[in-house]
């Protein structure tokens, strides 16, 4: 394990005083987010992924899932009120939303999109998302990431 570091994620929750456990570890470039999930010793429905995506409008919207799903793009589209969403390209992430390609966290954007989670979320007692940097995640309960985030519940995946 890394020596502890505050990210901007921590920041932002140290600031509205809600609770989380930060983890880090040795990120590998070609980690996935299962394996990410087994470092933490989660199942990884647990542990989600923040997805970033351009709809028809070119209004820009965030989607939060288990790691090992895949995004539905219609379902989004429909949760958003899209005709379509795409997923926006690696180099436009980090000018987008401060964050870098496997760093990104529905917490603490340069600016706030609208953000949706996979249902299952409110299912668990705690989840796990990126911290804001690679190698770092932070668990908290979803019901303090929905509302941190100002995240709605949607059906997003495959």
């Amino acid at each position: 394990m890394k020596k502890e570091e505050k990210t901007n994620v921590m920041r932002v929750l140290d600031g509205k005083k809600i609770p989380y456990v930060s983890h880090s570890y040795e990120p590998d470039a070609t980690m996935t987010g299962e394996e990410i999930a087994g470092i933490l010793g989660e199942t990884p429905e647990k542990v989600f992924k923040t997805l970033v995506t351009q709809g028809k409008s070119n209004a820009y919207y965030v989607f939060v899932i288990p790691v090992k799903e895949e995004l539905d793009l219609k379902k989004a589209a429909k949760a958003c009120g899209e005709k379509a969403v795409s997923m926006i390209k690696q180099k436009e992430l980090l000018p987008l939303t401060g964050y870098v390609h496997g760093g990104c966290s529905p917490i603490g954007m340069k600016k706030q999109f609208p953000t949706f989670i996979h249902e299952t979320a409110t299912s668990f007692d705690k989840v796990y998302v990126s911290a804001g940097k690679v190698g770092f995640q932070i668990e908290l309960t979803p019901q303090d990431l929905i509302t941190v985030a100002r995240i709605s519940l949607a059906d997003l995946i495959v």
